[in-house]
């Protein structure tokens, strides 16, 4: 009996006979394998100290800008609020959790198209075109993220950060450091979206009581609630149309 490549080492065999085609040298010539150096030398002019650290700095920026970003902008608040439609409905992973962090993203790009469409004319165009300098494209392109965070975060947040973090009260908006205006801006998101959550799982809290009750009354004390009121459920969410009712909500509330 003859046995043939498993599907699960087909990759494997394609990528080393490639690499053996592609590396190794054939009758017309030979082939340069690339080589990587790593070291440790000591610096002859602080210049090069400079550019070392600016290299490590840029990279650890580039580690923590997604999470800088999407804590930014509306994509917290919309994210819970479906997580908390998916523990109402009691559907375990449906929808699994990438279709809810998909559809977050794209709402985020959606509801956030204004101010990239401003960062985007504002900074950086003129900085692709040269106009003007790094710095000050960073300061213009900063601009439209603090308006967008300073329309949506709670008086009461902004006043705990500011006098936790500034010794002197703010006069104007302008006043207030980016570093203050983050995590303000965070906490709120959270409150408006464990509200919005507290308020979805109202109507299902009401269908697991009601299947609860009709299940004791009629003596069925061991067969959990939960399996007969999901079918109630999502019977109740697919009627209401839920997904455009909730979506549209969540778009409403960044008005």
């Amino acid at each position: 009996m003859t046995h043939g490549i498993f599907p699960g080492r087909i990759v494997p065999v394609l990528l080393g006979a490639f690499l053996v085609l592609f590396f190794f040298p054939d009758s017309t010539g030979a082939v340069a394998l690339p080589t990587i150096t790593l070291g440790v030398d000591e610096a002859e002019s602080p210049k090069q100290i400079s550019n070392a650290l600016q290299v490590l700095f840029i990279l650890t920026v580039f580690s923590v800008a997604p999470a800088i970003l999407l804590m930014t902008t509306c994509f917290t608040r919309i994210v819970i609020v479906l997580g908390f439609v998916r523990q109402a409905m009691g559907t375990q992973n449906m929808p699994p959790t990438q279709v809810i962090l998909g559809l977050s993203l794209f709402l985020s790009f959606f509801i956030m198209s204004p101010t990239l469409d401003r960062i985007n004319q504002e900074a950086l165009q003129p900085y692709l075109a040269e106009q003007i300098s790094q710095p000050v494209a960073l300061e213009k392109a900063l601009e439209p993220m603090r308006d967008f965070m300073l329309s949506q975060v709670r008086e009461e947040e902004l006043i705990l950060l500011t006098e936790i973090t500034m010794k002197t009260e703010p006069v104007e908006k302008e006043d207030i450091p980016t570093l203050t205006l983050i995590p303000a801006f965070m906490l709120s998101e959270l409150k408006r979206a464990f509200q919005m959550g507290f308020m979805i799982y109202i109507p299902f809290l009401v269908i697991d009581m009601i299947v609860a009750s009709v299940l004791m009354s009629m003596g069925m004390m061991m067969l959990p609630p939960v399996i007969i009121s999901m079918p109630f459920k999502l019977l109740l969410f697919v009627l209401v149309d839920g997904w455009n009712l909730v979506v549209g909500s969540l778009i409403k509330s960044f008005g």
